[in-house]
């Protein structure tokens, strides 16, 4: 079996969890890299990793990274995403994988020249519950779907130097926690959707903090999602169907959905662990690598990209550098 070496570029606190699922998954992380040579090599002695630099450009002259996960803010996504690929290195990216579809496409065209393998790093994708969800739903399992129900929610200590109230950063709740709620509704709408019509509310910085979105595609399905960033809201998903509805309870890493039938009835669907959830994304991205195949999802990451775009425009919400 092939074992790819992994660089983490972004020594943050979701590069602890991901480190891990690298080392579960391929036995090492081959390096880490911060604009801090100190903080560097803390990273990599506490978390076992072969090398640690104090650039992120040190990283990417590596030869032997094959490789690189992003966990930057969002607003330096496509700067290092790029400067990865023209390196000739595949890369794994933090959700949301640019600050609009724009950047993303020009990504990816620059991942098909160079023949690489650029995703962005959704649970939701690599999910075993959710491919198994959506085969039974395939499958007549619910019948004709024609809705889709989604609501997330945190509470923030209002900060303005702190990365979610940055709008330097490209903060705020739509490419934070939005990006999984709407890669949920995506996910298991039958086509994109072709009507938007969204209303929020902004922080004293700028960045949006809590939101109602409403998606209808050609199929006539419906989707609505709830974010908040200053309340609390349950991670909670609900697809309706002619005959019956799915609900799952914290959908981005869920292991469980519900069933309850038209008649009363009910029925569970369960795959995967909670627990494993980055460690499925780790073995994705390894087998695109590996086959030089992207996966498709890619392509529903875009049409997720483009509905923020519109959100925002309707918000009149725009990040520097757009």
């Amino acid at each position: 079996m092939t074992t790819l070496k992994w660089g983490i570029l972004g020594p943050g606190t979701i590069s602890i969890n991901f480190s891990k699922a690298i080392k579960a998954v391929n036995g090492h992380v081959h390096a880490v890299a911060s604009r801090s040579a100190d903080r560097a090599q803390a990273f990599a002695d506490t978390y076992g990793i072969d090398h640690a630099y104090g650039s992120y450009e040190e990283l990417l002259e590596d030869d032997e990274v094959d490789v690189v996960y992003i966990a930057t803010p969002h607003s330096h996504h496509f700067e290092w995403v790029m400067k990865s690929l023209e390196k000739n290195r595949h890369v794994f990216c933090e959700k949301a994988i640019t600050v609009n579809d724009r950047q993303l496409q020009i990504l990816k065209e620059e991942a098909e020249k160079r023949g690489l393998i650029l995703a962005e790093a959704m649970t939701i994708y690599h999910n075993p519950l959710h491919k198994k969800v959506k085969s039974f739903i395939e499958e007549g399992g619910i019948g004709k779907v024609s809705m889709v129900n989604v609501t997330f929610g945190m509470f923030k200590d209002f900060d303005k130097t702190d990365r979610f109230f940055n709008k330097d950063l490209a903060g705020g709740a739509l490419l934070d926690i939005g990006t999984y709620a709407l890669t949920f509704a995506r996910y298991y709408l039958t086509a994109a959707p072709n009507e938007i019509v969204t209303l929020g509310t902004t922080a004293s910085t700028g960045v949006d903090e809590q939101s109602g979105i409403v998606l209808k595609n050609e199929h006539q399905e419906v989707a609505v999602v709830s974010l908040a960033l200053r309340g609390n809201m349950p991670k909670k998903g609900l697809i309706t169907g002619s005959q019956g509805y799915i609900e799952m309870d914290d959908f981005n890493r869920a292991s469980r959905a519900d069933i309850v039938y038209n008649d009363g009835t009910t029925e569970t669907l369960e795959a995967g662990e909670t627990a494993r959830a980055l460690e499925y994304e780790v073995e994705a991205m390894n087998q695109m690598v590996i086959a030089r195949s992207n996966d498709g999802t890619l392509d529903l990451t875009s049409d997720v990209m483009k509905i923020m775009d519109e959100v925002r425009r309707q918000w009149g919400l725009q990040f520097p550098g757009e």
